[in-house]
C-alpha cells in the first residue's frame, strides 16, 4: 500500500495518506501538487484546530564490508 507525503499550507508534515484520499483531495481543488519526486502535495488552507501527531524518520547508513586484500 502506496502513502503520498502531504504538507499543510504552513509547509508543516502530516501523516501520509493513502493515494486514493490524496486524489480525492486533489479533485476537490483542497490540495495541489507541491513536489513530484517523492510524490507531495501540500493542502491549500492550514489546519489550525487540528491536534497534529509529530513526525519522524530514520535513515538506514546502510552495511559497511570491509575486504581484506
Amino acid at each position: 500500500m502506496t502513502k503520498v507525503f502531504i504538507l499543510d499550507a504552513n509547509q508543516q508534515p502530516l501523516y501520509p495518506v493513502r493515494i486514493s484520499h490524496a486524489r480525492l483531495l486533489l479533485s476537490q481543488g483542497k490540495a495541489t501538487v507541491f513536489q513530484r519526486y517523492p510524490f507531495t502535495i501540500i493542502l491549500k488552507e492550514s489546519l489550525s484546530n487540528l491536534k497534529l501527531e509529530q513526525l519522524g524518520f530514520k535513515i538506514h547508513p546502510g552495511i559497511k564490508i570491509i575486504r581484506n586484500s
